[in-house]
């Protein structure tokens, strides 16, 4: 942008009042100036480092997105009167259910419930390894969202909006926060090597903002960046005059292409990209190389094991990039549809128990392995999908569990979060949320709180409104209860 038409004309006018106005007057609009240009960042990188709004609990988030909606009643809230009423046809009058499928019958859990740690936090069987952890654990068992679908859900979840086009939480911790690390990304998605989630990227888009502060994809087989690394034969000097070059190229294109005296973001964006992969050559490359680490922290992940060596990598790379300052990282488990993610319509059971399987050990190692490496106490984990399940089954031969919006469960732990306890509570059969009920948007707020974020504060002005990641219209109630 050309800001040589704010120079003041310098015409000579000696001391006398109308001076002293003439340079009042300059002084006051150039603080009024720098303050329009801070807000474009035009004097420093997209993703420089900035201060949080008060002392933050967290520096990072992992987001541990189980894709599908996991069952509430057969994870992190027992229901005993299930076991009561099992088999009966349903009569209530809470709609849930999906596509226009019958609610079914009521349906008891399958797998047992245990009291865990010192707080006696109940938690099923599909988590023998996580509930060694229960004590960290605070459970919010009164979630709901606007939609029963999987798309809009996820969307909703990661954006707060059930439509396209609104940045993620990432993204606005991103624009918020900015980046500790200048040679790795500031927001870091993995998916699951069965596919990503039904609305794929933008469930990780930046929206309205600059494509900065996208995520960005680090696959969960092979190599985690592709095209990375420096074509054989290529010497760093090489490389560097070629870069330069495309950079000179694209900047004369972006000033060819300027709208109004601004640069089309999107094409900016393009040209740090080429920046930041060079400068990640070596720093995500020693980020994501698991051959440093021992033997038994490979185990404790579970890369041994076919079953849990996939989301254990997740897992391990997480710490990994945590420990170089990445702020956001989300990892998920499922993908595609139905049974390869937690989409339990036709078998709840089998799919709980693979799912589950899949996940267990390595989010168990990596609470250790953040405590061990002294990295807990700023990192906050959140897991949960985009809504839960019916207590009912799909059919009397098939044990599968419908979508439920109205009432299902989600945790944190970590950095700021008093763990050990569970928040809320469904109705006795478990189809809606009725006490210390928290929306979406309450639990995004709640998150930005314990990064230091004011979600008041924290705005994005598009097409004339001062937009926020809970939007303008509802009401926000903090989850006050999870605060340490």
């Amino acid at each position: 942008m050309n800001y040589s038409r704010f120079i003041p004309n310098h015409m000579p006018c000696g001391r006398t009042r109308r001076e002293f106005l003439w340079q009042a007057g300059g002084g006051f609009a150039g603080l009024a100036l720098i303050d329009l240009l801070s807000r474009e960042r035009a004097f420093g990188s997209e993703l420089a480092e900035r201060p949080s709004h008060f002392p933050a609990k967290a520096k990072h988030v992992v987001f541990l997105f189980m894709n599908g909606g996991p069952s509430q009643v057969d994870t992190f809230d027992p229901k005993p009167e299930l076991s009561k009423w099992n088999g009966k046809q349903y009569s209530g009058e809470c709609k849930v259910g999906s596509n226009g499928r019958p609610i079914g019958h009521l349906t008891q859990t399958t797998f047992k419930f245990r009291n865990h740690g010192q707080s006696g936090l109940p938690i099923s069987s599909i988590y023998p390894h996580l509930s060694e952890h229960a004590d960290d654990l605070c459970v919010i068992r009164s979630m709901h969202t606007d939609t029963a679908a999987h798309a809009s859900g996820c969307i909703q979840m990661n954006t707060g909006s059930v439509t396209i086009g609104k940045p993620c939480l990432g993204s606005w911790l991103s624009y918020g926060l900015g980046s500790a690390n200048q040679n790795l990304p500031s927001f870091v998605v993995m998916t699951d090597p069965r596919g990503g989630p039904i609305g794929s990227g933008s469930n990780w888009s930046s929206g309205f903002m600059p494509a900065a502060y996208q995520g960005t994809m680090f696959r969960s087989e092979g190599p985690p960046l592709l095209n990375l690394a420096t074509p054989k034969g290529t010497s760093e000097k090489t490389q560097r005059l070629g870069l330069d070059l495309l950079k000179n190229l694209n900047e004369a294109h972006a000033n060819r292409r300027k709208k109004g005296g601004l640069v089309d973001d999107e094409l900016m964006a393009r040209i740090e990209s080429y920046e930041l992969a060079y400068r990640m050559q070596t720093a995500a490359a020693v980020a994501v190389d698991l051959e440093r680490e021992s033997v038994q922290t490979r185990e404790m992940y579970g890369l041994d094991k076919k079953l849990t060596a996939d989301f254990g990598r997740k897992c391990l790379i997480t710490r990994r990039l945590i420990e170089r300052g990445v702020r956001f990282i989300q990892l998920y488990s499922g993908g595609g549809h139905i049974e390869d993610t937690w989409d339990g319509h036709n078998d709840c059971i089998s799919n709980h128990r693979l799912h589950g399987g899949e996940t267990d050990q390595p989010i168990a190692a990596l609470i250790a392995d953040l405590k061990r490496t002294g990295l807990w106490d700023e990192t906050l984990l959140v897991w949960g999908g985009e809504f839960g399940r019916t207590p009912t089954s799909e059919g009397v031969d098939r044990p599968g569990r419908d979508h439920n919006w109205h009432g299902f469960t989600m945790w944190l732990a970590g950095a700021g979060v008093k763990g050990g306890q569970a928040i809320g509570a469904t109705d006795e059969l478990g189809f809606a949320a009725v006490e210390d009920r928290a929306h979406v948007s309450d639990l995004h707020a709640t998150i930005l709180r314990l990064m230091g974020l004011n979600y008041e504060k924290l705005t994005y002005f598009h097409q004339g409104l001062d937009q926020r990641l809970t939007g303008v219209t509802r009401e926000i109630k903090l989850i006050q209860k999870a605060f340490a």
